[in-house]
């Protein structure tokens, strides 16, 4: 297959390209480095939170709105879909790169993190990238600046030059979108982390509705996290049977029927210290090849809509 990143790093000369059509902004850095506001201080919107979603799963999801319910609304939903789940979600797009680099706090997601090769994931499938671009999608309520990008740059291995960096602000359009995008990761990621193969997840196919933009981001953190936690459809095929299928949804946790905002309040609104298991969409439905189905989870319309402000 080839480099995560050089395939990520084409859609993200599309978006340069198409820059005013899907109303981001691009800032090439002085030590060439580049940013892309795709909805920080930039409009951003529903595109270019499909067209984000690709880079952030290095081209290997097909990615696509419709339109579901919340509690009898209409409501845009992002579906992702994957013949290579492990590499997508896992390798590419999980959010696992903390950012903390002189006062700039983001958290990166994409295909760069696959460069460094440090997460348990890339352990388990064999596998590390080769590229002289590193493309990491910044979740941040500012832009980053040179020292970010020397950073990233510095860990990944490549030239400051060869560095982009696709950033959003979970509080905008974009933001909704590309979060929403996240329930076949997550799906993908609790799998994994109850020991299960990565490798033998074939397909996932998932959808979540895309949550109102409130005025704070944290509102935002809290609304997009109930989108996938009580809203969020899964399909997955795999390849092997597994006695811990039923853990994969949201309804396993102990915070079931919590809404984030107050999961996050007892955390101290810490991303980091929440269990890892409320990360998980809510209805998983998983094949397996020459065996049975399992389906795990449910909807809960109730919370979502109390989230979204429709009650």
């Amino acid at each position: 297959m080839e480099s995560l990143n050089r395939m990520a790093v084409e859609l993200v000369d599309e978006a340069i390209d198409f820059a005013d059509e899907l109303a981001i902004d691009v800032h090439e850095l002085d030590n060439g480095a580049v940013v892309c506001d795709f909805g920080v201080d930039a409009v951003g919107g529903v595109e270019a939170g499909l067209l984000l979603t690709e880079i952030q799963t290095g081209g290997l999801a097909t990615v696509q709105t419709g339109v579901g319910e919340v509690d009898e609304t209409p409501r845009t939903n992002v579906e992702v879909s994957t013949d290579h789940p492990a590499m997508a979600f896992l390798a590419a797009q999980k959010a696992g790169w903390e950012l903390s680099v002189d006062g700039f706090e983001g958290l990166g997601s994409g295909p760069a993190r696959a460069l460094v090769a440090e997460e348990d994931e890339y352990q388990r499938m064999g596998y590390r990238d080769t590229s002289d671009f590193a493309v990491l999608a910044v979740e941040s309520d500012g832009l980053p600046t040179e020292a970010v990008a020397e950073h990233v740059a510095d860990r990944a291995g490549v030239p400051t030059s060869g560095v982009f960096l696709p950033t959003f602000s979970t509080a905008s359009i974009t933001g909704s979108v590309t979060l929403a995008a996240r329930a076949g990761e997550l799906a993908a990621f609790r799998l994994s982390e109850l020991g299960y193969d990565p490798l033998d997840m074939l397909s996932v196919t998932a959808s979540a509705p895309v949550a109102p933009v409130p005025a704070s981001d944290e509102a935002a953190m809290a609304r997009t996290n109930d989108a996938l936690a009580y809203g969020a459809r899964v399909h997955m095929t795999v390849d092997e049977p597994f006695d811990r299928f039923d853990e994969v949804a949201s309804t396993a946790g102990e915070a079931f029927g919590t809404p984030f905002s107050d999961i996050f309040d007892e955390h101290g609104w810490d991303f980091y210290e929440l269990p890892v298991e409320v990360f998980a969409p809510a209805h998983v439905t998983v094949d397996i090849v020459g065996g049975g189905v399992e389906v795990a989870g449910r909807i809960d319309e109730a919370i979502l809509a109390e989230s979204f402000g429709l009650r």
